[in-house]
Order: structure tokens, then sequence, then C-alpha cells
């Protein structure tokens, strides 16, 4: 009530003070009207003399007035109209609109501080009127409050707008009996910067509410959480949202270690059951289904629920996110009809094979889990099954049908490309439902994925054809070398008895070198069919591809860099040396070419571990310790066709004339041959990466970590022995004859195994040294041996072949004592040899 009496006594002694203003400045426009017209008065007793000078003067002391006049109203000197206000520093602001304000308002000066409160504000600290506090005031029994304060009054100097909440202890004044909530808001007056407006409100039971709502939402998610069944939210890509407590514990995942989203549905389902719950989001209706799936456990148990699945659908088609309840069953739980229902619908969905059925128009009415996953089917309309299949394919599989539909069980399988996946095809078997209604369900259809079992047969088709290639270009090199022997022989025959000034020196030479040339292709051919002869021993790669960084060099040439990136310490190999170094030399050279604009060719070796050699699975390979050689290059890449058979012999991308395509052939037959593996990564337009695996080798005895070194060769080639030689091709025999002959040995020839079993029975074993070929009809070189240690078990024996030693050694009783000489072989070669194995 006294607020109420301030309050009229200020707009009494306001009134008061506007009439005593009216009734002053209307006195002053009398008093200046008199004096105006006393002024006028005088005029009439002006002499006429003076008229004139009078007029003048009383015009300039008006001029001069008036120009002040105006000077001091555009300095604010003087003020024409006054408008009402509340107070003389606080212009604009009528005084019921300030009451009217709902919260505690104060009109506060930045110099004076507080010029003007409502009574709301007066309420706030339980005063009706008299001392009026100044907002730091207000709140300074609140140490917490002074930085909000501070920041707010830095806001009001800056002519912005600020609120802060804050909490009194004791609420303003300390009269509360609990903690106060305030929210204290500052707007600057326009016009007047120095002024601002400050507004406070008591937010006590909005926070209460909040809180309230806050503790009810816990207590939400704790029920939530706790309930006797699952819950989970799945976003459309399969991300989880949500997942309570109670399917937690039966999923056997920590809660604190679950992150939303970063969980896929895949994690904590069977693949049947991810099909079905994919499915489900893809209906493109709003609707709640009830679905039996498997979870899986974190120690990898199955365990399975019902699931009551809802997918919104917003009215434009977006997917959201789901709420699913997941309810736990047992098979026995319910009336027998209901669990028989789970039961089948567990085997119907867990089943490896993907089952359907379709009515009398051929479309799709029921599916298991195993359809869905290979064919994806969705959406609220049923489709036709032929349509999962490729269009050619899609004539046999609707005979099949139509023969299934009108009763016919006698159907063949269909093999089918899907229509989504050309890569992809499945087996269909279509079984017809005999007592099916119009409208019903009128046949069965399984369908097995034959994806893999193509891949493997392609694969078996593809190792059968190079196995048959090996074994032709073996037999064609086998038979090439005999004919290059005899040819390499008898030039070195000829040579012997020509002299390098002769007319036909240089004619025989070209044959023997043209020779020579075909025996490096039949070494080719044997490399590939993994016949040729290798001499294996101990090798350091980084010691290797360091001697070969010269040779490359200069085989790239200027375009081309080759970057080479091979650690000390590698393991060591067991590999023949100059083959390896073909094999590097011909990727190198095949790489160069990928190049011909330049580029940069990389070849890296590095140990791989056996843990680490699992990420190269492919048919055949072994996980073992391995020494990996990757060979990249920046070139041109390979499309898929071209890699399928870079490997076959005779193939080859280049110009007719400019490759054997034996190049790569060669390179996978010394790898294959060295128990090592190859594989090839390329991309059209990035480049090429061959990756070559040797098996790390780690010897029984240091004494064999090292190949002996090859004996001196001997200078004096003749001899004084008898030698049982054994060819069934008649010109090598005839020129290895001349040869050993010529050198002073006592030669006797037999043209296959019998025969050399009768000679040696004839000279009654006095025979020093065999010399026979390997492949000979009716009795093979290794028999003979065996037959000939039952007379002579220290007979010294040189195997001669064409095919790799331990193409045969295998055959041969362990330890079993014998020398080898490859085919083709020059006379001096033959006469080394035999002169070699003689030495005592």
């Amino acid at each position: 009530m006294a607020v109420t009496s301030d309050t009229m006594a200020d707009r009494q002694s306001t009134e008061a003070a506007e009439a005593g203003e009216r009734r002053d400045s209307m006195m002053r426009i009398l008093l200046l009207s008199l004096g105006l017209l006393v002024v006028a008065g005088s005029y009439l007793f002006v002499p006429p003399e003076w008229t004139d000078t009078v007029v003048l003067v009383c015009l300039g002391v008006l001029s001069t007035v008036g120009v002040m006049c105006l000077f001091m109203a555009a300095g604010g000197l003087i003020r024409f109209v006054r408008s009402r206000v509340i107070d003389t520093r606080v212009p604009g602001l009528p005084e019921q609109l300030f009451e009217a304000i709902g919260e505690g308002a104060l009109i506060a000066d930045s110099a004076a501080g507080a010029i003007k409160a409502n009574r709301a504000y007066y309420r706030l600290y339980g005063e009706e009127s008299g001392d009026l506090r100044s907002i730091e005031r207000l709140f300074a029994e609140s140490p917490d409050a002074s930085e909000a304060i501070y920041r707010l009054s830095g806001a009001a100097e800056k002519g912005r707008r600020a609120m802060e909440e804050i909490r009194m202890p004791g609420g303003i004044g300390g009269q509360a009996g609990s903690a106060r909530w305030y929210r204290v808001k500052v707007n600057p007056i326009a016009g007047r910067s120095e002024l601002a407006l400050w507004l406070i409100s008591d937010i006590t039971r909005e926070r209460e509410h909040q809180e309230n709502i806050f503790q009810e939402l816990q207590n939400a998610i704790d029920y939530l959480d706790h309930a006797p069944a699952g819950f989970f939210s799945m976003q459309p890509d399969g991300r989880i949202r949500y997942v309570n407590a109670t399917l937690a514990e039966w999923l056997g995942i920590d809660l604190a270690d679950f992150e939303p989203g970063a969980a896929e549905i895949g994690d904590f389902v069977t693949a049947e059951s991810l099909s079905v719950l994919e499915a489900s989001g893809q209906r493109g209706e709003t609707a709640t289904e009830r679905l039996e799936i498997d979870l899986v456990r974190a120690n990898g148990t199955r365990k399975p629920v019902r699931l009551l699945h809802r997918v919104p659908v917003s009215a434009d088609g977006t997917v959201g996110a789901s709420r699913t309840l997941v309810l736990e069953v047992g098979l026995a739980d319910g009336d027998a009809g209901l669990a028989a229902e789970r039961r089948f619908t567990r085997f119907f969905n867990n089943t490896p094979m993907a089952i359907a059925s379709v009515d009398h128009s051929g479309a799709i009415n029921l599916s298991n889990a195993r359809f869905l996953k290979l064919f994806r089917k969705s959406g609220p309309a049923r489709i036709e099954l032929t349509s999962v299949v490729k269009a050619a394919d899609r004539p046999a599989l609707k005979a099949a049908l139509h023969a299934a539909i009108n009763g016919q069980s006698d159907i063949s399988p269909v093999d089918a490309q899907f229509e989504s996946d050309e890569e992809r095809s499945a087996r269909f078997f279509v079984s017809p439902i005999v007592e099916g209604e119009p409208g019903e369900d009128a046949a069965i259809v399984y369908a097995l994925e034959t994806t893999e079992q193509r891949a493997l047969e392609a694969q078996f088709a593809q190792s059968q054809k190079m196995q048959a290639v090996g074994q032709l270009a073996g037999g064609i090199a086998h038979d090439f070398n005999n004919v290059l022997t005899a040819i390499i022989g008898f030039s070195d025959l000829l040579l012997s008895n020509h002299r390098p000034s002769d007319p036909a020196f240089e004619d025989i030479m070209n044959i023997k070198q043209n020779a020579n040339r075909a025996a490096g292709l039949v070494r080719q051919l044997l490399a590939f069919s993994r016949r040729q002869t290798l001499q294996p021993r101990v090798i350091r790669l980084d010691e290797v591809l360091s001697d070969l960084t010269v040779l490359l060099d200069r085989l790239l040439g200027e375009t081309v860099e080759l970057k080479t990136d091979h650690k000390s310490g590698l393991w060591p190999v067991k590999a023949d040396l100059n083959q390896l170094e073909q094999v590097v030399v011909n990727l190198a050279v095949n790489a160069r070419d990928a190049m011909p604009s330049g580029g940069t060719l990389t070849i890296r070796a590095s140990n791989l571990a056996e843990d680490e050699s699992h990420r190269f699975r492919q048919d055949g390979f072994r996980p073992a310790d391995y020494v990996l050689i990757e060979i990249t290059d920046t070139g041109t890449g390979m499309p898929p066709e071209v890699m399928e058979k870079i490997f076959e012999p005779f193939f080859s991308t280049k110009e007719i004339g400019k490759g054997t395509g034996l190049g790569l052939s060669t390179v996978y037959g010394i790898i294959k041959q060295t128990d090592g593996f190859i594989f090839v990564d390329s991309e059209l337009g990035k480049g090429t990466t061959f990756s070559l695996l040797l098996p790390r080798y780690v010897a029984e005895r240091e004494a064999e970590e090292e190949v002996a070194s090859p004996k001196s060769e001997p200078t004096d080639l003749t001899g004084s022995a008898t030698i049982l030689l054994v060819e069934d091709e008649e010109a090598v025999r005839a020129f290895a004859s001349r040869a050993l002959a010529a050198r002073g040995y006592e030669v006797h020839e037999a043209a296959s195994g019998p025969e050399a079993l009768r000679i040696m029975k004839d000279m009654d074993g006095a025979i020093d040294l065999v010399v026979s070929d390997v492949v000979m009809p009716e009795m093979d070189g290794p028999t003979l041996l065996k037959e000939l240690r039952k007379t002579n078990p220290a007979l010294k024996i040189i195997f001669v072949s064409g095919y790799a030693e331990d193409a045969f050694a295998r055959h041969l009783p362990e330890n079993e004592d014998f020398h080898f000489l490859p085919k083709p072989f020059s006379l001096k070669d033959l006469a080394i040899t035999v002169k070699r194995v003689l030495q005592p």
C-alpha cells in the first residue's frame, strides 16, 4: 500500500509540476504580448522625423533576437515543447507500461547507478518502496553471482543484450528457506546509450519442473533398461543407436563399452536373420512385424528370440530408425501348435538352401532368409521369380515353373545367373504342390548358389589345361633336346675338323649358335612345365637384388626410374641363382614395355612371417615363412581377361615378332619349381604388381647352408676306360659314341635297356661307366640302373636327360649315387662330365 501511495504522490507531483509549467508559459506569453502592444502604441507618439529610424531599430532588434533564438534552439539551450516524463533522466517510458512489466524492472545509469524501478523489482528483496538497490547490490550476497553480473554489466556498457541464470542459496535478501534461481536480462535503451533496462524474474519453479522432467526421463530409461524384454533401435544403414541393459546382458556385451552408431546389427545376428531384418526394413510402409530370428552372443552361441519390429516410414518414403522389442522364447513355451510354428520358422530360415513358394502366376509368396540373402527380395509388392535371374536364363526357369504348376514332378534343375550380379549363379529345383488351390502356392522353388562351384570348376579346367599344355610342352622339349643335342654335337665334330680360316667354319658356327638359341627356347618350355634342370643353392636375396641393380638400370633405359627397397637381414632361400635372376629380369622387362612413356619400377623385398602370409589366400597356398619380392610398375595395367591368360605359354599382348609368349610362363614355372608362389594384382591405368613368395630356407646342419663349390675343370679330356652308351635316339648315340671314341675311350652302344643288359652280360661286367638316357622305350634309365646294381653295386652311371634331375631321381632308391648331364649338351660338356666321374 505504501508503494501505491508513493507512486500516486509521484504522479500528483509530476502533474502539479506540469500544470505549473503550463501556467508559467502562459504568463510569459501574456507579458510578451502586452510588451509588444506597448511598443506598437508608443509608435504613435514618436516624432515624424524619427519614425523611420525607430522602425529600423525595432526590426534590427527583432531580427537579432530571432537569429539568437534559432542558434540557441539548435544548440539545445532552449526547447519549445517538453514531453511528459517519469524522471527527467528517463524519457519516453509511460508509467503504466513500466508497471505492467511482470518481471522486476530497473532502469540504471552506468554513471549514477539505479534510477527507477517498478514494484515487482522492490518485491524481489522484500520492500515496497524506499531504498532503491542497484543490480550489483541486489546480488552482492552471493559470490557465485558476481561473475554473471560482471558479464551482464559489460554487455550493457557495449550496448548489447545479454541474459544469465543465477542461483542464490537463500534467495535475494536471504529470506528464502532454500536456494532460488533468477533469470537476469539486460536490454539497452535505444537513443540513450548510457541507460539500460534490467529485467529480473524468479525461475525456481521452472527449474524444479525441468528437474522433475529429467528425473522422470531417467526413471523411464531405467524402466526400459531393466524391462523383462530386450529393446534396440537400428538406423536404416544397420547401425545400432540404442540397446537396453536386458538385451546387452543376453548378448554378453558391456554397456559401458557400447557406443551409439559404432556397432552394426550384423554383429549380433546370424547371416540369415540379417537378411530377414534387411528385407523387413525395405517394405515401404510403417507396420509392426513379428520376426523369428537368432541372436549371436559374444561367445559365439545362438539365442532364439522373437522380434516385434517396427520401422517408421514418412510420407515422402524416408525410412527412420526402428523400434524393436526383443522377446525371449523357448521351443517348449506355449501350446504345441505355437511351438511347432516357431520350430518350423527357425528351421525354415536357417536352412542353407534358398526356398520360396510361388503362386500359379509365378509370383513369389513366401521366402526364407537364405532366399532373401541371395536375391534381396523386398518391397510390398510381390515379384516374379524369373525377375531374379538374368534375362537369357529366364526362358528355361519359366519353362520349369510352368511344368511344376501343371503338376509335372520330373523336372530337371535349371542353372541361371543372378540379375543383380552376373558373376553369381544358382541352380534352381522346382517342385509342384499338387493340392494347391488357384491363388495359393502352386510350386516350391529350391535354389543352391553355385558361384564358388563354378569358380572351382573354371580353376580346375584351367589347371587341367595348363597341365596338359605343360605335358605337351615337356614332351616337345624332350624331343627337341634330342634333336638339338645331335645338331650341336655334330657341329662340334665338324668344328674340330675345320680351321677358323676354312670357308665352312663360319657356316658351321652359325648352325651351332642357332641351335643354342633353340635350346634356350626349349629351356623356357621346360621351365613352364617345371621339368627344367635346376642347380639350387642357398642364396641371400638382398645381395642378389643389389647385384642386379646395375643390369636392370641398363635394361630399363632412361625413361624408367628404378627404385629398390630391401633391408639387410632377409631370410635365406634355396633356388637356382641364374633362374631367379631370369625371373626378375623378365618381370622388369615386361614392366618396361608396359610403360612406353616412362614411369617408375619398384622392387621391394621383405620377410613375410607365417601369420602375415594368410593374406595371400588362394587355392593351394600354404601359409609359412616366406621372403616376399614385390615388383611394381606404374604402367598401363591389365584388364581381367588378359590377367587370366598371362601365364599361358605363347600368349602375348605384344606385337607379332616382339615376343615369344614364354616370358611369364617361364617365370611361373621357375617359381613353382622352387616351391614358391606368384600372385599378380593389376589395375588399368595405375599399374601392375607381381608378388613372388619364396619359402624360407632353414638348414638342418650349418654345413648345409652353402653348397659345395664345383670342382675345377679338367684339362686332359682323354681316357682309356670302357663305357656303355645307352641311348634310343640314333643321332645322339652316334655323336656321343664318336666323341668319346675320339678321346680314347672304348665305347659299346645300346639302343635300349634290355640291349644294355645283354652287352653287360656279354662283357661279364667289365664296364667302367654307363652313360644312359632316362626316357627310353621298353626300359627307362632308373629301371636299368636298378638291374645293373644287382650284379655290379659299385658301377658308375651318368644319366642324360632333357628333364630336370628331380623328375626321375624320386624313382631311384634313397641315397643312390649317380651323376647327371642335362640335354642338350656339347662335345666338351660330355667329355668333361665323363672325365670327372672316372677320376678317382
